[in-house]
């Protein structure tokens, strides 16, 4: 572990108290810092912050064209000053990952579900006690979700630089250039966590801000149907069964052709090639091989095994899941008018109590509640949610397929059966 050379001096008007200095990064200047890049240095790093109360982090990966992400850089500010972490070198991150889980300490992001997200896929981390700056930021009037920079220029009135996203991560040493922008992205997250928590404390929103954030502290939140492509596609919705399960196996060999191979999935069988494939599959490989839309590459090395895919017998476990997609009917018109109506309901109290109605829930949560029991409860379940939807719309949700819709003397009635 060593020190880099280039300190950052700033003026006694920028302090803040139990915590690094801020400033706008317009300029040249790169702020000081540790580089750990052994695990001596990452030793030494946890000794030295056995008593934060606050950590601040980013990361930065390389995803393009892999099937596993590959982390290249950790940012970490806290009391103790700002720290890069090199997990390219420094292979196990133990002591930044008791670090993460240590309820003690809380743990400052922006957007940090990609980054909780790729820690739980790579190392099984939890982490507790989080305050995510772009969601808080939603209970406080910004929309969601916001932009780093534009909620540091909105809160804190500092203007970042350009962007440095697009780079080679894996470069080392690294530009002063990527050291700025990696810099930057930890450097404000204690700062926006004082001025957020200070107007959620004044509107009386810090309860639902912790809720909503600590979601990203639970086993459950980083769950994932192992079928989620094929639920989630309205290709399915609208096959036959055979075709369905043709569907399911399509993607699930895909995946693990991608996994086998460390490659996209993009790069094993594009996405827009799909659907063609489902519709084609029952015409026969020569018809494949003829179809200006297929891939005739693609059919002539895999033609064989999607015949293969397509008419064997399906499992009962694949029947079920083949059968949990509802085909369009006659209702969907009347229900596509009720979640309209409720999206919009929903919409209009969240705007009331200045929350944003994108982190209240997405357009599609509505239909998804009445279609997947658990995606129902995790927003009816929702403490903060009910309290700002209100008992009426809770109980229109629970009873949707018994929901209808009444217009009388210029009145909208909604009523469950």
């Amino acid at each position: 572990m060593y020190k880099l050379k280039r300190v950052l001096l700033l003026p006694a008007a920028f302090p803040l108290p139990c915590g690094p200095i801020y400033k706008d990064f317009m300029s040249d200047t790169i702020a000081a810092h540790t580089f750990i890049n052994t695990p001596a240095g990452l030793e030494s790093f946890a000794e030295e912050c056995k008593d934060i109360k606050w950590m601040g982090f980013d990361t930065e990966f390389i995803g393009e064209k892999r099937y596993f992400t590959l982390l290249c850089l950790i940012q970490i500010s806290c009391e103790h000053g700002y720290y890069l972490l090199d997990p390219i070198a420094v292979k196990d991150l133990t002591p930044f990952l008791e670090i993460l889980e240590d309820p003690s300490v809380i743990k400052i992001t922006h957007a940090g579900d990609n980054d909780y997200r790729l820690l739980y896929q790579q190392f099984g981390t939890v982490p507790k006690n989080i305050f995510d700056t772009q969601v808080a930021a939603g209970f406080i009037g910004h929309r969601y979700p916001t932009s780093f920079a534009k909620l540091v220029e909105a809160e804190v009135g500092d203007r970042l630089g350009k962007g440095y996203a697009v780079t080679d991560w894996t470069q080392r040493p690294m530009s002063d250039k990527q050291v700025k922008y990696a810099l930057n992205d930890v450097i404000y997250l204690r700062k926006l966590y004082d001025t957020i928590t200070a107007q959620l404390e004044k509107n009386g929103r810090l309860s639902w801000a912790t809720e909503e954030c600590n979601l990203m502290g639970e086993d459950e939140y980083y769950y994932r149907n192992p079928n989620h492509e094929f639920l989630n596609s309205n290709l399915a919705r609208s096959s036959r069964t055979k075709e369905r399960v043709f569907l399911i196996r399509l993607y699930e060999w895909r995946r693990a052709t991608a996994e086998e191979k460390n490659y996209s999935k993009e790069m094993i069988l594009q996405s827009k090639v799909i659907g063609q494939l489902v519709r084609g599959v029952r015409g026969g490989k020569e018809a494949m091989l003829e179809s200006r839309r297929l891939p005739n590459r693609t059919i002539k090395r895999y033609g064989d095994m999607f015949m293969d895919m397509y008419n064997k017998p399906a499992t009962e476990e694949e029947l079920a899941v083949a059968k949990s997609v509802q085909r369009p009917s006659q209702d969907d018109e009347e229900d596509d008018m009720l979640v309209e109506l409720l999206y919009l309901i929903m919409k209009y109290r969240a705007n009331e109590a200045n929350i944003s109605h994108s982190l209240v829930m997405p357009r599609n949560a509505i239909r998804r509640m009445k279609q997947d029991a658990a995606v129902r409860q995790s927003i009816l379940g929702s403490g903060w949610r009910g309290e700002l939807l209100g008992e009426d719309f809770l109980n229109w949700v629970r009873n949707f397929d018994d929901l209808t819709m009444k217009i009388e003397g210029g009145k909208i009635a909604l009523m469950a059966d």
